[in-house]
Order: C-alpha cells, then structure tokens, then sequence
C-alpha cells in the first residue's frame, strides 16, 4: 500500500526535473530565436530597464552582474558592474560565466555586440518600442529563466495598470504636449519613442511625433511655432509640477506660450518615464495627472 504514493511522488519528481531542464525557445525584440537547453541560472544585464524587467519576472537571484545605473530593485545595486553603454567590460562577463546575456540594442554600440557574439553565449535583445511590449518582454523573459508563473503574473498586474490609464484618459481632450530630453542642444522624442506611447495613453499629442531620428534636435523657434499646451521633462526624483528646474524654468522668457501662459510645466522622475519597464505604468500615472491638469486651467473657450 505504501509503494504508490512514493511510486507518485517519484513520478512528479522526474516530471519536474525534465521540466527544469527542458530547453526553452522564444523570439526577441530583433525576431531572433533565441534558444537555450535549460532555463538560464547565470545572467548578465546590459541595460538599467533590463536589470528592472529580469527583476520583475522572477530571476533577480539569477541575475549576476549588471551595467552602471542598474539601481532597481534597490538589491541590484549591490551586483557585480560589467560596463556601461560606452563600454563594456568583456573580461569580467567572461570571468562570471553566464548562459544568457539580455542586451539593449540601441543602448550598447554595435562594436561591443559585435564582441559579445564572438563569446558565443546566446543573446537576447531587448528593445520594447510601445506599452504592451513590456508585458511580452516580461513574458518571454519568464520562459528563458523558467519564472513564468511570476513573470506572467506581472505582466498581467502590468496590463491592467495601462488598461485603467487608457479607459480613463485616453478619450478625453487632446493636450498638445512637447516633450524635452535636454535643453543644449534642444532636443525631443518622436513618435515611434515609448514616451509617445505614454503621450497617447493619457490622451496628448506629441507636437514633434513626425520628426526623426528617434531623437531629433528642435530648435526654439519651432517650439514656439508649435505653442505647446504642455511641456514635460524628466528629473531625477521629480514626482510633481517643478518649475524651478533650469531646462523649465528658461522657457518663461515666453510667457505668451500656452504651457507657460497656462504653468503647465511639468518634471516626472526620468526613471519612470524613460525606462521601457513595469514602472512606466508609474510614470505614465503621474503624466496623465499632469496633463489633466493642464485641461482644467484651459482658458474659457478654448477647444
């Protein structure tokens, strides 16, 4: 009578391992396969959003080195550096030994990706364009790490985080929106940059959507000819309406600008805001708030 439950409990053992050793296959932010022949235990991350999103999937214990500014979780800051956009340090990922190396595209120069295939250890590149790719790149890092269940998990907590932010702002009044990414030279986010995405979400219009590249030069004039009803930059830290910062505060030598005219000067923690991971949900809150505010002290009459 005893031999079947061990009998079952031997059987869900050997199931369970040949799960865990199963090899897993899913396809990047190139559309390259990447496979590997069992959950990757040793990884690398070349990107503070990547260092976010293998947290938040469940592989923070299997994470073993990261590039500089990989500050959250805060326990990320304690991992071992490799590098940083500029430059990578290929003797210490060599040295720590990984089986899987989540790189950021157009984060890392194309020489060190070049460098990196020579180590032959696979590659997954993450470059999330809009809001719905975080969850699939959450997704698709849970089967590489064999986290799903918790990967899935955010990814739906994710979901339903952008889904209330678009039901409750999306259809509401447009609010024409420059978006500032640095003040000499001047420079802004097109349409095909996340942020655009975060724009949208909260029902503003990128008024430099149509430019390229990715991230094109303005000068003043064109933002005076665009007469933003709203200007919005990142701060370190900055969570509420701030003008006090520098790259805000210069634009009140043009107070006839609707977003001076109307104190719609906004600042938003850039790690929010810039970083294509989970806690853009968060930034995109505060943007929405922000632009809402921005509707409520429209001038009478105005559209």
């Amino acid at each position: 009578m005893n031999r079947l439950p061990r009998f079952a409990i031997a059987t869900a053992l050997f199931v369970h391992t040949l799960h865990a050793f199963a090899a897993v296959s899913v396809i990047d932010d190139t559309g390259a396969t990447v496979t590997l022949p069992a959950p990757a235990q040793r990884v690398i991350s070349l990107a503070p959003h990547v260092t976010e999103m293998l947290y938040a999937a469940g592989g923070g214990a299997k994470v073993i080195g990261a590039v500089s500014y990989s500050d959250y979780p805060p326990q990320a800051q304690r991992l071992p550096r490799v590098g940083d956009n500029k430059a990578l340090d290929l003797e210490r990922i060599v040295a720590l030994k990984p089986d899987l190396i989540v790189v950021w595209r157009h984060g890392n120069a194309q020489r060190q990706i070049d460098r990196l295939r020579e180590l032959h250890i696979p590659l997954f590149f993450s470059e999330p364009h809009h809001l719905d790719d975080v969850a699939t790149s959450l997704t698709k890092l849970g089967q590489l790490l064999g986290t799903s269940p918790i990967a899935d998990a955010a990814a739906a907590a994710y979901r339903h985080d952008i889904a209330t932010l678009r039901s409750r702002y999306a259809s509401r009044p447009p609010v024409s929106v420059f978006y500032q990414v640095w003040d000499q030279p001047l420079m802004t986010l097109n349409g095909e940059h996340m942020v655009s995405d975060v724009i949208a979400l909260c029902g503003g219009r990128n008024v430099f959507a149509k430019l390229e590249p990715l991230v094109p030069t303005v000068s003043t004039e064109a933002v005076l000819a665009a007469n933003p009803e709203a200007i919005v930059t990142a701060a370190p830290g900055a969570t509420k309406p701030d003008t006090t910062l520098p790259q805000l505060g210069a634009w009140r030598a043009w107070p006839s600008l609707t977003a001076v005219a109307n104190n719609n000067l906004f600042a938003i923690d850039g790690d929010l805001i810039n970083r294509p991971a989970p806690r853009i949900a968060q930034g995109a809150r505060q943007l929405c708030e922000d632009l809402d505010a921005a509707r409520s002290r429209r001038k009478p009459g105005t559209p």
